[in-house]
């Protein structure tokens, strides 16, 4: 008997196709329209590999993450500190963010279609998961940082420098990255996409992720024009993703 459910992929471009009008009418712009075209597309991989579960997850992320840029915005813009665009996403902020999570939606796919070893869709799943949990304590301990940190210190030397410093860090915005990325992690367990040992590993993957990226900002970032804010997001991701995954393989 042929199935009666909906196909996902035709589903997702719906689904997707609804939320972008919807994005398009209303006042408050969180993405730029080359963002909004590209979120289309990433939201229709995310669903159409990964059904509502996986996209639920990273809705978590771009609702929070948008909000999170938006902490102390009058602050932050008096200090030129502040995102540009009034922090709406672009197509270089989506793929920096969440280039990683779609290469790992993309191979759970392949496992499903018999490409690849069925053993490995758990530690995909949770580099999916990892990638955008680093991502959000990434956004968070930043954002949060340049806002309220009371005192930011160079990763490296730990010397104090001012907020929005490449590679500076503060006590407020390290525990705000600790919270952004336990509760996506713990948003992803509710939905059965991991355990919760899973939410461990990925809180720790995403803490050694971020710090790593900023020793990145405060050492090498400066010194090449083609290592973008964007093009270190995926690395940071990607970082965070194989961090996890490997972690998960030493856990058992």
């Amino acid at each position: 008997m042929p199935s009666t459910l909906p196909n996902p992929w035709l589903v997702a471009i719906a689904l997707n196709s609804l939320l972008a009008i919807v994005a398009t009418i209303i006042p408050k712009k969180l993405l730029t329209p080359a963002g909004l075209i590209n979120a289309w597309g990433l939201g229709v991989v995310v669903w159409g590999t990964l059904g509502w579960r996986g996209y639920s997850v990273v809705m978590f992320y771009f609702l929070i993450g948008s909000a999170v840029t938006r902490i102390g915005m009058a602050q932050k813009e008096a200090a030129g500190i502040a995102e540009k665009r009034g922090g709406a996403r672009g197509p270089e902020n989506v793929w920096g963010s969440a280039a990683t999570a779609a290469v790992c939606a993309i191979a759970i796919a392949a496992i499903h279609f018999g490409w690849l070893d069925p053993s490995w869709e758990s530690a995909f799943l949770l580099g999916y998961v990892a990638s955008l949990s680093t991502k959000l304590a990434d956004t968070t301990a930043s954002e949060v940082g340049k806002a309220y940190g009371k005192s930011t210190f160079l990763i490296t030397t730990l010397q104090p420098v001012p907020r929005g410093t490449e590679g500076a860090v503060s006590l407020e915005g390290t525990l705000a990255g600790i919270v952004g990325g336990v509760l996506i992690s713990l948003v992803a367990y509710s939905l059965g996409l991991i355990t919760l040992t899973g939410v461990v590993i990925c809180t720790i993957a995403a803490f050694i992720a971020t710090n790593l990226e900023s020793v990145i900002g405060a050492t090498v970032q400066s010194k090449f024009d083609w290592l973008t804010n964007e093009l270190v997001n995926v690395i940071n991701t990607i970082i965070g993703a194989v961090v996890a995954i490997a972690l998960s393989i030493w856990w058992h």
